[in-house]
């Protein structure tokens, strides 16, 4: 408005936003136009006043910057279509050109009037005017490209005022804003020079470590306060260099002019070559065709070169040897330096460019395509738009329009140029610019062929194959040692290559067919290797079949294979593979072709026949090698018990060999009895002793008592064998024997307590339960054995007693109760117990204690003895039943010294004329046990001699033994008497029965007394001694 205020409004004009100008109606506003970038991140509005400003302002109409000073009232305001410039025009009759943030680039056009409006053609750089005088004026926009280049760094102009210095490896960029018209761009090592309108800026580039060529921090050096006019900018390490037209300027930074050149011509190229800091070479073309050198330190430009025709562009090689020209032309010419010869020419080039890493590569651009040649090989040609700057390694620098860009451009056609003609160093130098990894392997194949071994080596490195190096290593190593037979090493080469016909005709050349031969073999070429050899050398057919036959195996044909090693006479490989897949048709045949002395193979095949289990082929090969040992062996591994007990009947030296492991077999298979005949036949007593031992602790410690006690009878019956064999360990033996019998018997009993305790059900009558319980406590010693509970013990008694009416008995065991450790279980009931039983009277049944009476004394004994299982009065030994525990009407004898077993028994079987008895009789009932049963008692007027004998001394505290003579022995039937007969060296025990219409039987193994109805009972249920466990099928 007129008044200085912007109002911004919507679509239905109310005011949304509203400026006010600083300079009010002083400073009316004429012209205003939205940026239409969409890249900005606001909208932004450029207001141009009378007041001679160009302001911005956001939406919300804060401003951005500060106002921009115009000299002319603006009249028009126009943006570029993408925001990048807008274009003035007002009273100073021109247009102008500025940049989005109101810096002025130039003019775009001057006019005869004032400027009233301004258009740009959208989408490109067409400016239309219009003019007070009605003048319409249509302009177009050239935007040159300003820019510099110095090996991987590139530098150009971008938007006009703004200079992006990229590195073209590794891509980084920086930007430096100079807020000014950038004209010039030039860029040397660390060198930045920056030519503004009024000024020009040197930058350094910053660098803490000068190793690191990836930095892209520059700050500023210098700056030269002067304006100046020139073509072309070069900066040097500590000058610039100005040239204009004819002229060139030497200017060292401070602005002091130190040299100036005047040319002959007008100056068409000029760059930077390189040299010491101060001293740098300048490679100057004219359009005349002159092409010089200039030192900045030298006033005096050397002439290289003069052409016929103008000069476009120049390179010069690494060395400094050769120079690249293109002429106006487009011929590319290349010239030794030294010797000013042409060395070759190549038509339709723009630019060129030598390789900074290779001395004889160029590449060079032009009519789209570009171009890389190497020494004077022919040129390679790939499409590429733009013109070529720079060429490092195996990256092309090409600038195309306004971008520069690196491209990657593999060297691998002048590789192969070199490879042709076997200039391996100079391909390998091409290589290492950068080619794909198939050509890094071709040259070195190519290398290795031509025998050059060191360029071979690196390249095989760069591809990281580990076996041509381990071949060159071992080449190297041959040629140290002295070989030097070059068509031997190739024909390795050509081995490790697969030209193995080549390989093998070398080979033969240099009298080494032995190599050829394994060659073939190892690959598995069979019918070449034949061929190789002939028919002449049968050695080498047999190694031949041999190697066929392992290949054979190892390609899976096994019966191929078998069969070669077979014809080749290997047997033993032959009946390892027949051996692995189970032949045994096969593997006979072979065991019954060979002769016996052939020990091995025959060995192997009995090794094979066992693992595949033919019991009947292995035996018959060991009989055939006679290796009596191995068969006893298989015998024994396969379980054949038959056929080993067969072999040992025959050599007894296999005795321990075949019983041994027998036993441990029946062991494993809990067949211990005839383990124990099995040891006892090996003479191994000691084996069967460790063996029930730990069977015996396994059995306690899994509270499994019958066996625990059966296993401690077998025990004490081992120890009684060992005893019997072996004087030395006689003693020992029989100490052990009568513990075990002990511990037999214990077990033996505590297996119906613990069933009682644990179980909710018995079937023991209480009298049993009774008499088992105090015969156990009558005989535990202070040591109790493992597994055996005291607590247990009193506590069934105690329970038992209650029910007999043994009331004194019961109450003395809850007393001896209260001071043991009482399990959880037991607490309350035993407590209870305690207190009820003080309410019964304090003695026990008179019918019980009846049943204690001693039958040698008549004396009755207490129900619980602290002496043990013995009379307090005669101290004879109580014998009970082994069943219901019951004291037995038995007394035991012993014989006077003189007087021998077999004697004895003999005078007791004497018939006694003068005793008649009625009824009395033996009864047989069964094979193995016998019972003696008296229908009623014996009435004899005259006095027993046996009962004169029972008399003893009273008080005595010694046991006092009824020994009989032969006139007692002769008086006694055979009914009447028991005999235990031990095996030696125990002695046999004798019995007198002193109530003969009691029956008693007597198990003829254990030697265990039982009441006759409870045996047969106890035999019909178990079909063995309830004790003993020997079958009632078994003889005696």
């Amino acid at each position: 408005m007129m008044n200085g205020v912007v109002s911004i409004r919507n679509k239905n004009g109310e005011e949304k936003v509203k400026i006010e100008r600083p300079g009010g109606s002083s400073c009316p506003i004429w012209s205003i136009a939205w940026n239409p970038s969409k890249d900005e991140h606001n909208d932004i509005l450029a207001v141009a006043d009378w007041g001679q400003k160009l302001s911005f302002y956001q939406l919300s109409g804060k401003q951005i910057g500060k106002d921009r000073t115009l000299t002319y009232d603006p009249c028009c305001v126009s943006y570029f279509s993408k925001g990048e410039y807008i274009v003035l025009g007002g009273s100073d009759k021109q247009a102008s050109l500025y940049t989005k943030d109101g810096v002025r680039l130039g003019t775009i056009g001057e006019q005869n009037s004032w400027v009233w409006t301004c258009r740009v053609k959208p989408d490109s750089n067409y400016v239309v005017l219009g003019c007070q005088d009605g003048t319409i004026a249509f302009y177009q926009l050239i935007f040159s490209t300003v820019h510099g280049l110095y090996k991987d760094r590139y530098a150009y102009r971008d938007s006009m005022t703004d200079v992006i210095v990229q590195h073209l490896i590794t891509e980084q960029k920086v930007r430096i804003k100079c807020r000014e018209l950038v004209k010039k761009i030039a860029i040397y090592r660390n060198r930045l020079a920056i030519q503004l309108p009024e000024k020009i800026l040197i930058y350094e580039l910053y660098s803490v470590d000068s190793s690191d060529t990836t930095l892209m921090h520059y700050s500023i050096k210098e700056k030269i306060c002067r304006k100046f006019e020139c073509n072309l900018l070069v900066v040097c390490s500590q000058h610039i260099i100005l040239c204009q037209e004819k002229r060139l300027q030497c200017l060292s930074f401070t602005s002091v002019k130190e040299k100036e050149w005047l040319m002959e011509s007008l100056i068409r190229y000029i760059k930077v070559i390189g040299g010491p800091p101060g001293r740098e070479g300048l490679l100057v073309g004219l359009k005349n065709g002159a092409i010089l050198k200039i030192f900045v330190d030298n006033p005096f430009a050397i002439t290289l070169l003069k052409l016929s025709t103008s000069v476009r562009c120049l390179d010069m090689s690494a060395s400094r040897n050769m120079l690249a020209v293109v002429d106006e032309h487009n011929t590319l010419l290349v010239y030794d330096i030294n010797t000013k010869e042409l060395l070759f020419q190549e038509p339709n080039a723009n630019s060129v460019a030598w390789n900074t890493q290779c001395e004889d590569m160029l590449c060079f651009s032009g009519s789209g395509y570009l171009n890389i040649k190497a020494s004077n090989f022919p040129v390679h040609q790939q499409k590429l738009q733009g013109f070529v700057v720079g060429y490092n390694g195996s990256k092309i620098f090409c600038l195309h329009v306004y971008s520069m860009s690196a491209v990657e451009v593999p060297q691998s056609a002048p590789m192969y140029q070199y490879l042709e003609r076997r200039m391996f160093k100079e391909a390998y130098r091409i290589a290492c610019l950068g080619v794909t990894d198939n050509d890094w392997r071709d040259l070195a194949t190519e290398a290795l062929e031509g025998l050059d071994f060191d360029t071979a080596k690196k390249a095989f490195i760069r591809v990281r194959d580990l076996r041509y190096l381990e071949l060159i290593n071992s080449i190297e190593e041959r040629k140290k040692r002295g070989e030097n037979d070059n068509e031997l090493f190739l024909a390795d080469v050509y081995a490790y290559q697969g030209k193995f016909h080549e390989a093998a005709k070398l080979y033969k050349r240099t009298g080494h067919e032995s190599r050829a031969l394994s060659m073939y073999t190892d690959l598995r070429m069979f019918e070449y290797a034949k061929e190789f050899i002939g028919a002449t050398d049968p050695k080498n057919s047999r190694m031949l079949m041999t190697k066929q036959a392992d290949w054979a195996k190892s390609s899976k044909e096994p019966r191929a294979a078998a069969e070669m090693y077979l014809s080749a006479g290997e047997h033993l490989k032959a009946i390892d593979i027949i051996g692995d897949h189970g032949w045994a048709d096969m593997l006979i045949d072979i065991a019954r072709k060979l002769d016996k002395a052939e020990r091995e193979p025959l060995a192997k095949c009995a090794f094979y026949f066992k693992k595949l289990k033919h019991h009947g082929y292995a035996s018959e090969t060991y009989s055939k090698m006679g290796d009596l040992q191995a068969l006893v062996q298989l015998h024994v591994e396969t379980c054949h018990w038959d056929e080993a007990f067969s072999l040992v009947e025959k050599h007894t030296q296999f005795r321990d060999d075949v019983y041994v492991p027998y036993a441990q077999w029946l062991a494993e298979n809990d067949r211990f009895e005839e383990a124990q005949k099995a040891f006892h036949k090996a003479g191994r007593q000691n084996e069967a002793v460790k063996v029930l031992e730990q069977l015996t602790h396994n059995a306690v410690v899994e509270s499994r008592f019958n066996d625990a006690g059966y296993y401690y009878w077998m025990l004490s019956m081992q120890c009684l064998d060992i005893a019997r064999e072996s004087e030395e360990q006689m003693d020992e033996m029989l100490k052990k024997f009568e513990r075990f019998q002990h511990l037999a018997e214990l077990y033996h009993v505590y297996h119906s307590i613990q069933r009682y305790t644990d179980e909710p059900f018995s079937s023991h009558m209480p009298e049993t339960l009774f008499n088992i319980c105090r015969f156990l406590l009558s005989n535990l010693t202070k040591d109790i054995p493992l597994g055996i509970s005291k607590v247990n013990t009193l506590y069934a008694l105690a329970k038992q007693s209650r029910k007999l009416g043994a009331y004194k008995l019961a109450r003395y065991s809850y007393e001896k109760l209260q001071d043991l450790h009482v399990p959880s279980r037991f607490q309350e009931s035993i407590e209870l117990d305690s207190l009820t039983i003080r309410s019964k009277p304090f003695h026990d049944s008179e019918d019980l204690i009846e049943g204690m009476m001693c039958y040698r004394c008549s004396t009755n004994n207490p129900l619980l003895n602290n002496q043990g299982s013995v009379c307090i009065n005669c101290k004879q030994p109580f014998i009970y039943s082994a069943s219901s525990y019951e004291v037995l009407p038995l007394v035991q004898f012993y014989l006077e010294e003189d007087i021998s077993d077999e004697e004895a028994v003999s005078l007791i079987d004497l018939e006694v004329p003068h005793v008649d008895r009625k009824a009395a009789r033996w009864q047989d009932m069964s094979s193995e046990s016998q019972s003696l049963k008296l229908d009623e008692g014996v009435d004899d007027s005259e006095e027993d001699p046996f009962t004169t004998k029972m008399s003893f001394e009273q008080g005595g505290s010694n046991f006092v033994p009824v020994k009989v003579s032969h006139s007692v022995l002769r008086s006694m039937s055979r009914r009447d008497v028991l005999i235990k007969r031990w095996p030696r060296p125990l002695k046999w025990e004798y019995f007198r029965s002193l109530l003969p219409d009691v029956s008693i039987t007597m198990c003829p193994t254990c030697f265990k007394m039982f009441h006759s109805e409870d045996y047969e009972l106890l035999v019909l249920q178990h079909s063995c001694c309830p004790y003993c466990r020997r079958p009632i099928d078994e003889p005696n």
